[in-house]
């Protein structure tokens, strides 16, 4: 049962995910990247579950994170050259160092998520 209900929180907060980027300059690529993840949510929500498709997604974004984490003005960078400023004072990313790093958590909290998923199918199908 829990589960269930992590999963349903994951698919909701994910669309919220999804629609707070359609505004984006790049709002094709990470409109996708959450439906992709929400998809498989509620997939699991329904006891389907498509393996290759949870390692795909999550080395695609394992890959774009540590792109991001090394990048010019990337995660790297706001940690040590421009000692970790906060990234969440404004929803406007002043600094071209702030969309790459909230970026880059965003790829590690739906990595997460299907990564739980991933583990725990054992005990849930």
């Amino acid at each position: 049962m829990f589960l269930i209900i992590l999963n349903i929180v994951f698919c909701l907060a994910f669309i919220g995910f999804a629609y707070v980027n359609l505004n984006d300059p790049d709002a094709w690529l990470w409109v996708g990247i959450y439906l992709a993840v929400t998809v498989c949510c509620g997939l699991f929500v329904f006891k389907l579950y498509y393996p290759k498709i949870y390692l795909g997604l999550m080395a695609f974004y394992l890959i774009y994170a540590v792109i991001l984490f090394f990048g010019k003005d990337g995660v790297l960078d706001w940690i040590t050259k421009y000692k970790t400023p906060s990234i969440v004072e404004t929803m406007q990313a002043e600094k071209p160092y702030i969309e790459k790093t909230r970026e880059f958590f965003g790829l590690l909290i739906i990595t997460s998520a299907l990564t739980i998923d991933f583990f725990a199918v054992k005990f849930w199908l």
